[in-house]
């Protein structure tokens, strides 16, 4: 836990740590979505992630020339890829904080997990819901609770 507060700004761009007092308050998550993130802010937070631009894609159910496109015309996202965005901001964090780097936590994600029926956390990322889930996991991880 002390190794990621003592250097966040090696992993996290300037643009995310301005968010992460939006993305631990739910409602102002909810608020900042509603007028969109930046195109530039989900490349961020994918690599934090270690996603690819294509894996990013993807998750957001659009194509990579199109996250592309935002980025280079400094477009918004819409509200609920927005929403998806921040929530994967958040989880990112928790992640962190829980398995100590994002490098361990990216293997978790990939990994099947038992109490998310098998399924590997990163499948599951591509709704709110599914991003719900696995920061449920997370929390039960952080708690000992691995069943």
């Amino acid at each position: 836990m002390a190794a990621a507060a003592a250097h966040p700004s090696a992993v996290y761009s300037p643009a995310l740590l301005g968010l992460q007092a939006t993305v631990a308050d739910s409602f102002a998550l909810v608020m900042e979505a509603r007028t969109g993130v930046l195109a530039k802010t989900a490349f961020d937070v994918a690599a934090l992630l270690q996603l690819s631009a294509d894996e990013l894609a993807d998750l957001l159910h659009t194509t990579t020339k199109t996250l592309r496109t935002y980025r280079q015309a400094k477009k918004r996202l819409g509200p609920a890829a927005s929403e998806q965005i921040l929530k994967l901001l958040s989880l990112a964090r928790h992640g962190e904080e829980v398995f100590g780097t994002q490098p361990a936590f990216r293997r978790w994600l990939d990994k099947p997990a038992y109490g998310l029926d098998n399924q590997a956390p990163l499948a599951l990322l591509e709704t709110s819901g599914g991003i719900d889930l696995v920061a449920d996991e997370v929390d039960r991880i952080a708690h000992g609770d691995f069943a």
